[in-house]
């Protein structure tokens, strides 16, 4: 049987389930995991139930963070406060931006440059094509 080193169990998949099906499809392919850093072995009895313990307890703890994480951010929300990256255009910029648009004779790209944003974050608020945007 090969031997595959130095892995660690929450890298290697996103839950229990997932890690499992991983390691019985090497098993399968007769590739063993063996952690360099712990003592886990899944070619012996016992090293496979210390893999599936500390599988277990990896996505325990991932569990724990996610609901921490959103219990935070409910209270965040709760305080008025909101999460993520500000707004790129306020509502007099995406006027201004819609006038220009509406000018066959410029392109998205200049009205991009004028209002000193990425075409990329124009089109987020515009996206649909030029014509659809004089209609707005």
């Amino acid at each position: 049987m090969r031997l595959w080193r130095s892995f660690k169990e929450d890298r290697l998949a996103r839950s229990l389930k997932q890690l499992i099906e991983t390691v019985e499809g090497l098993e399968g392919r007769g590739i063993g995991l063996k952690s360099i850093t712990e003592a886990i072995d899944t070619t012996t009895p016992g090293g496979r139930l210390v893999f599936h313990v500390f599988g277990a307890l990896a996505e325990f703890e991932r569990s724990i963070i996610k609901e921490r994480t959103k219990a935070g951010l409910s209270i965040a929300r709760a305080q008025g406060r909101v999460g993520g990256r500000p707004p790129a255009m306020d509502d007099a910029d995406i006027k201004a931006a819609k006038v220009l648009l509406a000018d066959p004779d410029v392109t998205a790209k200049e009205v991009a440059q004028r209002m000193g944003v990425s075409v990329s974050t124009l089109y987020k608020y515009f996206p649909s094509n030029r014509r659809c945007v004089s209609e707005n």
